[in-house]
């Protein structure tokens, strides 16, 4: 296996590990207004978070930027919540078609808490990092990887979304609710263990 796929296969790993579940979180947060026909939209919003992570996640594993790991650490659970509460509030703007009107702040949210979860990516993949001069193929490969992990997340949460909507006709502002109030919690719980305790 070539040192390219060795990288693309650990930055799947590492968003699809549930021991890493805060980028989970915010995963699944990102789309939980959204129905399965809305899958366009979730493709644009998902590819704003990697352009954001992308950035940050190259600038600190090529040193140029430095930054508190504790801050991050703290700054993405707050990531999570932000986004659960922007969902909770959020007006259902359904066209005739039942998709989602476009919403350029959320693709703006998105893109600018990409760069703080680039961060918190980057102590892993700084400690892979070999003693290589061009560590670039190694980003592209682990940033590759860490896209489709996210797509395979999105694909399980509009999954489940699909599922509970058209089977169990729950309404979509209920299962909104439901995803977005659990996220949010799961992610009040990881901000408290790694700031409080």
């Amino acid at each position: 296996m070539t040192e390219f796929f060795i990288f693309l296969k650990l930055g799947y790993q590492h968003i699809t590990d549930i021991n890493g579940y805060d980028h989970i979180l915010f995963v699944v947060a990102l789309c939980a207004i959204y129905r399965i026909t809305d899958w366009k939209k979730v493709l644009v919003l998902v590819t704003a978070f990697t352009i954001g992570h992308s950035v940050t996640l190259a600038l600190a594993a090529l040193n140029v930027i430095n930054y508190s790991t504790d801050l991050i650490e703290f700054l993405i659970p707050v990531t999570i919540i932000f986004t659960c509460l922007t969902n909770l509030f959020h007006k259902s703007s359904e066209t005739v078609s039942g998709k989602e009107n476009f919403s350029p702040v959320r693709y703006i949210l998105a893109l600018g808490f990409g760069l703080i979860h680039g961060m918190g990516f980057s102590n892993y993949l700084r400690s892979l990092l070999g003693k290589d001069q061009n560590i670039i193929p190694q980003l592209l490969a682990f940033n590759i990887g860490l896209e489709f992990g996210q797509l395979f997340i999105i694909a399980i949460a509009m999954g489940l979304g699909f599922l509970v909507m058209n089977v169990f006709k729950v309404k979509k502002h209920t299962w909104n609710l439901i995803l977005s109030s659990f996220v949010a919690g799961v992610a009040f719980k990881l901000m408290t263990e790694k700031w409080f305790f």
